[in-house]
């Protein structure tokens, strides 16, 4: 049965700054017919690496504008799709089909699709909730993570800092992010806080944000608590690639306290690059973290 969906008007996006990227769009995917996700394929499709950039809620793929073009001007690809409810992707608008399998299988129809080597997973937020789960079921595709802010929760309890942002989530039906952005990131300018706004003309496109606050899975019985029981195991057991963990240290919903533990789960993680002035979208950041990624994969 098609799903009721929104599709924002390309006209939001143009001359979006610093977002130059040319939209594609894939509508085929297995189970999910009638909905169209957009994602950016940029760089040489025959690069040496791949990095896949997996944004969280309530952001897209624009988070990643200041990574982006520091992986391809050093010769790599970069994809970054825009999850569902989010971006310049199709937006279920009951917030009942914004369940955690329905995002994650997307990710996975979506790798399908794309048949995707050597890709450096490139992940914060929900971006890591769902993307640390995908090594183990493509183990010779990924190669590399740069891990950010994110974590697998295994419905152990739920933070302090997280439930304040529940709290707040679940008292906004019509969030307004560009505030919200500028709060993150004080000299963030209005075009660039605009442009958070950009794929969300009103509230009835915005289930997806109120959704995922309440899929976190905190409290036991939750969905997803045993695939992320499941990606624990294989990172600390089975992951063979290369990590680079980044951590905001002005995050207080994923505080380096729990960052560090993440840390200790990942195999062979080193030490994280701490930023001392970052939130919690540490992408904000993003053109020296870049940098000091590939310069620890040695792919400069």
């Amino acid at each position: 049965m098609p799903v009721d969906a929104l599709r924002t008007s390309d006209a939001r996006f143009h001359n979006l700054i610093n977002w130059p990227y040319v939209p594609n769009y894939v509508a085929d995917l297995p189970g999910y017919d009638g909905l169209r996700m957009h994602y950016i394929d940029t760089g040489p499709k025959d690069a040496q690496v791949t990095f896949l950039c997996l944004h969280g809620n309530p952001s897209w793929s624009y988070l990643f504008r200041f990574m982006i073009p520091v992986f391809t001007d050093a010769g790599h690809r970069v994809v970054a799709p825009d999850m569902f409810g989010f971006g310049r992707s199709d937006k279920p608008v009951n917030e009942d089909t914004h369940y955690y399998h329905f995002h994650r299988d997307s990710l996975t129809a979506f790798l399908d699709q794309m048949d995707l080597k050597n890709v450096c997973l490139v992940c914060q937020d929900w971006g890591g909730l769902f993307g640390l789960t995908l090594p183990m079921d493509y183990p010779d595709v990924f190669t590399r993570m740069i891990v950010m802010n994110t974590g697998l929760p295994v419905g152990t309890g739920t933070p302090s800092g997280f439930a304040a942002w529940q709290a707040y989530s679940n008292s906004q039906y019509d969030l307004q992010l560009a505030p919200l952005f500028q709060r993150a990131k004080s000299d963030l300018s209005d075009e660039e806080a605009a442009a958070y706004d950009a794929p969300f003309p009103d509230a009835s496109y915005k289930a997806a944000i109120r959704r995922f606050p309440n899929l976190v899975m905190n409290e036991p019985g939750m969905a997803g608590i045993d695939t992320s029981k499941q990606a624990l195991t294989f990172l600390s057991e089975q992951w063979s690639g290369d990590s680079f963990m980044v951590i905001g240290a002005q995050d207080p919903v994923m505080t380096p306290e729990m960052m560090l533990h993440l840390r200790s789960v990942i195999r062979n993680c080193p030490e994280p690059l701490v930023v001392k002035e970052a939130g919690h979208f540490v992408q904000e950041w993003g053109g020296p973290i870049a940098r000091k990624a590939l310069k620890h994969f040695n792919l400069v």
